[in-house]
């Protein structure tokens, strides 16, 4: 191969210069987002499988529910460290892609390492290889996040986000109802070695896609793109210093809460309905698991298509006050009501994490790379808010604990008041909404693409825009 090709597949890309990245247009990032957006589905499908495995856990091993809520510290807490260490540190020195493959590599190793942890049948070791995923989920997701918000019109940001994370939402689905079928319904040997199985796919499937990244031209958004389109909107008048922007903490503190309410509710789910519903076991509360993440998965198309026509920052608003209403009488109601309540908060949790990593990097300019790592490292929550809520379950049961994620929901709530009604929360986030960068781009491309075809006599789309 040629010094050329290995050329283009350098990883480190020059934070201070200027691309074409900066004006991309809807057509020109289809290929890229698509990409990026696999890496979403596969996150869902290991977030989906750890809650599962939770109550698995808690069955085969004999240990309480604070215990098994290891599997949520291990995985979350690895979060922050890739955010803020070494996944950012990348970011800054390298670029996306190169983070893309460092957490792909990650995860693969986390999941070969699993394989012995489970044989051994070690909670502690496999709570380890855990951390090892978390840090090479929390690596994809330090980048991908971000990438998804900027690549492309800046106007269509919080869409692209939900419309990823939808993807997201469907991994989450696949992943409980897997388990109902490979972990509940075999003896505890058999099903500890069909966990193996699972984790050898998932090893030999994100090592696959590691070299499929490698080998693709994505385009690379650096900081002085997000610097010109800041400036483009509007936005960037306050082009403060990191530890002057005050919205992006809030945001990172709306996430840290959010995060930690929401990953409560998916890790004791299956107790929450087999302690409170009659005749429920593991396996069909695992099958109840799934529909709830079936109406996760759809609250974010929904959301996602509901953003052409109301603002997002008001969507949002109106989605984390319905999911903050709806868990206080989960509280003390229970059998189908309180299943049914649970479904919908977790229809209205769906748009809250990808809009709040949207809207926090509005107006950050040339520190969006390194505000991601802080949006990102909210999910901290979700090693944080688990266990209090599994000693208030072990106390109190699971029902009486949903108090618990209510508190933190309440919390994250003044980020959703702070962009709607604070002036200047709100006037930065509709700055950015009402920009044209890149959707202008796209008007133009369009009209040279007619005139040429009004030439050649071909249709606009058979025209090679390179040759115009």
């Amino acid at each position: 191969m040629s010094r050329g090709f290995w050329k283009k597949r350098s990883l480190r890309v020059r934070d201070d210069q200027q691309t074409k990245a900066a004006e991309l247009t809807l057509r020109q990032s289809i290929y890229p987002i698509a990409l990026v957006t696999v890496l979403f589905f596969l996150w869902g499908f290991s977030y989906g499988l750890l809650d599962t495995l939770n109550k698995h856990f808690q069955n085969t091993l004999n240990i309480n529910k604070a215990r098994s809520s290891g599997l949520q510290v291990a995985y979350f807490g690895a979060y922050p460290l890739a955010s803020l260490g070494h996944a950012a540190w990348l970011l800054r020195h390298f670029g996306y892609r190169a983070v893309f493959i460092w957490g792909l590599f990650l995860y693969g190793v986390g999941a070969l390492l699993a394989i012995p942890a489970i044989i051994k049948h070690s909670f502690p070791g496999f709570c380890v290889c855990i951390f090892i995923i978390g840090n090479g989920l929390g690596s994809l997701e330090t980048a991908a996040n971000p990438y998804i918000a900027v690549c492309g019109p800046p106007k269509y940001s919080e869409i692209r986000s939900n419309l990823a994370q939808a993807f997201n939402g469907i991994g989450t689905v696949v992943a409980p109802v897997l388990g109902s079928y490979v972990f509940f319904n075999f003896d505890e040997e058999t099903a500890l070695e069909n966990v193996q199985w699972v984790y050898l796919a998932i090893a030999c499937f994100v090592f696959i896609l590691a070299v499929v990244f490698f080998f693709s031209s994505i385009p690379e958004i650096t900081d002085a793109d997000m610097a010109f389109q800041a400036s483009e909107s509007h936005a960037g008048a306050e082009d403060l210093p990191l530890r002057k922007q005050y919205r992006l903490f809030h945001a990172s503190f709306a996430q840290f809460c959010y995060t930690g309410a929401q990953v409560a509710i998916a890790s004791y789910f299956i107790n929450y309905v087999t302690e409170t519903r009659a005749n429920t076991d593991s396996a069909l509360g695992s099958k109840f698991l799934a529909g709830a993440q079936a109406c996760f998965a759809i609250g974010r198309f929904g959301g996602a298509a509901l953003m052409n026509f109301v603002k997002p920052r008001m969507v949002f608003g109106v989605f984390l006050t319905m999911a903050t209403v709806f868990i206080a009488p989960a509280i003390t109601q229970h059998g189908n009501t309180g299943l049914s309540l649970l479904f919908v908060v977790m229809l209205f949790e769906s748009i809250c994490f990808p809009t709040i990593v949207a809207l926090g990097m509005r107006g950050l300019g040339r520190h969006t790379k390194k505000g991601s790592g802080f949006l990102v490292g909210g999910v901290f929550g979700g090693a944080c808010v688990p266990p209090l809520m599994g000693v208030a379950a072990d106390r109190h049961g699971t029902g009486l604990s949903m108090v618990v994620p209510l508190c933190f929901f309440v919390a994250a709530w003044t980020y959703a008041l702070a962009v709607n009604f604070v002036p200047w929360y709100r006037n930065t986030i509709d700055a950015f909404s009402e920009t044209d960068v890149g959707a202008r781009s796209l008007d133009r491309q369009d009209e040279v693409l007619a005139e040429a075809a009004m030439v050649t006599g071909e249709k606009p789309e058979a025209v090679n825009m390179e040759k115009v």
